[in-house]
């Protein structure tokens, strides 16, 4: 990982930031005497936050059986560890903007995978459903990043790519010298998410966590990297369907074991929930 650019990372005061209040929930999980009404007091300070929350609580997702209008029957019906991935999904959408085509196309994209990636963890059990939705959430959180270090440098990238059919990632090492992967990783870094989401979010498209990596963090990193390839398949953010996509044949189906019938089976589950669900999510 570059230093120049951890160093931009970690000084720039003026990078996107999550919003107080999703840092304020985060910590409030980590106390054992903190209470549903805490978290919703805390929720409640951000009017816009705490109306995207409502938002998406009500979403079919999170099998909701009937409108669900405060605050705290929303904790209630979630549950505590999954309302952290809810607040941190209303408050990121703040990370996108000003809201133009581009961040449209990143924040349908980001929120896709966060989806797929719960599906799939749902379905394997071998990892947490609500941190693979912070995963699938955060993958490319640093394509954002660099779109807001360098807007017209990310257009040419995005140019380069659609015109030139070259990779994303060769484009972005060609005129940002860094990866949206890296500069992902630090972001989150940055914003004090813990180190195997971290690491998860670095490895989504490499897979590279060495020989002695933790079972679980693989599977998170395998999640997350399927979670992408479920978007890009069905064209999720993306300008363009891959129908001929093999999502069952990847590299990180394989590593988790999903026959093609399961990856099949997830897939149209997947796209099912994101056509239900997007306008819950905008």
């Amino acid at each position: 990982m570059s230093k120049d650019l951890e160093q931009i990372i970690m000084t720039a005061g003026d990078l996107p930031t999550i919003p107080v209040v999703a840092t304020k929930v985060m910590q409030l999980m980590e106390d054992e005497n903190s209470t549903a009404d805490d978290l919703a007091r805390v929720v409640a300070s951000d009017p816009a936050v705490a109306a995207r929350v409502l938002k998406i609580s009500n979403s079919s997702f999170y099998g909701a059986q009937r409108q669900i209008q405060t605050l705290p029957h929303a904790i209630m019906m979630l549950g505590f560890v999954t309302l952290k991935s809810v607040v941190v999904a209303a408050s990121v959408k703040q990370v996108y903007h000003p809201y133009g085509l581009t961040e449209k196309l990143l924040w349908e994209h980001s929120f896709g995978a966060g989806l797929a990636a719960r599906l799939i963890a749902q379905e394997l059990r071998q990892i947490n459903p609500d941190e693979a939705f912070l995963g699938g959430l955060f993958h490319d959180i640093g394509k954002q990043i660099m779109n807001f270090l360098d807007k017209d440098k990310f257009q040419e990238v995005m140019q380069l790519c659609y015109n030139e059919g070259i990779t994303f990632a060769q484009a972005e090492q060609m005129l940002f010298h860094y990866t949206h992967e890296d500069a992902g990783a630090l972001v989150i870094k940055k914003w004090n998410f813990p180190e195997h989401l971290i690491k998860a979010v670095q490895a989504h498209h490499s897979l590279d966590l060495g020989e002695d990596a933790d079972p679980y963090l693989s599977n998170l990193a395998n999640v997350v990297s399927l979670s992408n390839l479920f978007c890009h398949r069905y064209g999720v953010g993306t300008l363009a369907v891959e129908e001929e996509l093999d999502v069952a044949a990847s590299l990180p189906a394989t590593q988790l074991g999903l026959s093609e019938e399961r990856t099949t089976a997830l897939l149209e589950r997947f796209i099912e929930a994101y056509t239900k669900d997007q306008s819950f999510f905008s």
